[in-house]
């Protein structure tokens, strides 16, 4: 029966493969407005958007352990990622670094390091570093955050430009109590999605859920692709409880 449950949640937790994430779709959000959120990266393959990251480091993009694929790249400093218009600043991916308890997104530990071919110069246009979560203060539910990411609305059009919507954090108790016989893994903040109208679904996997300027989550999943809210809260790997390991590997790989 244990094995036939773990199918049961694979089969629900579907979308947070690569190929089925193409096309982020961030749900009743709007234009990023000019000069923001330049610590966005669009991870991508062959040359097609597939997940969202943000830049840590100047050699550092972190993001989803469940968007790793070969051969993946970055394109950062832009809000517009059209492969027709002016030159993407394209970066090849050298290494890719995942959480080494990481199975898939229902064990949990769902993050990884991606470490670009050259360091990125943090003072370039459109591009900035934003600084993560490294202590275990408790984001307080009905906190006000940011999500971000590019593609389809909930109008299902294809957009190239980068949106955002703002989301309220939900109590972890209230979030694993609304999953139900789902169990939820350790570590996770929720936010978005459970009657309202605003939240992140397929594609927005391995973006940043910011709150008051600081990265404190990465878009893990949601259920069974419905981004018809209001629905079950959106879940996030919190990115304090492994500070450390994303510190010690940075250096390590220097």
């Amino acid at each position: 029966m244990k094995v036939l449950h773990v199918v049961l949640l694979a089969a629900a937790f579907s979308t947070c493969v690569f190929h089925a994430t193409r096309g982020e779709q961030i749900i009743h959000g709007k234009k990023a407005k000019k000069n923001t959120l330049k610590y966005m990266a669009s991870v991508q393959l062959k040359n097609e958007h597939g997940c969202g990251g943000f830049l840590i480091n100047p050699g550092y993009v972190l993001t989803a352990a469940h968007c790793y694929e070969k051969n993946l790249t970055v394109v950062l400093g832009t809000q517009n990622i059209d492969p027709n218009k002016s030159k993407l600043r394209r970066y090849a991916v050298e290494s890719a670094i995942k959480h080494p308890s990481y199975k898939n997104v229902i064990s949990g530990f769902d993050l990884m390091l991606l470490k670009l071919s050259e360091k990125v110069n943090p003072k370039e246009k459109g591009i900035k570093i934003i600084k993560f979560s490294n202590e275990r203060k408790l984001v307080k539910p009905k906190t006000k955050c940011k999500v971000a990411g590019w593609g389809k609305t909930e109008k299902q059009n294809m957009v190239n430009d980068l949106m955002v919507v703002d989301v309220s954090t939900i109590d972890t108790s209230i979030c694993r109590n609304a999953w139900g016989k789902n169990e939820l893994p350790s570590n996770i903040l929720c936010a978005g999605g459970y009657q309202t109208k605003n939240g992140a679904c397929q594609g927005d996997s391995g973006g940043p859920l910011v709150c008051r300027g600081l990265a404190v989550g990465i878009v893990s999943f949601n259920l069974n692709r419905n981004c018809t809210y209001p629905n079950l809260p959106n879940v996030y790997t919190e990115i304090a409880p492994y500070s450390n390991w994303i510190k010690e590997e940075i250096k390590r790989n220097a």
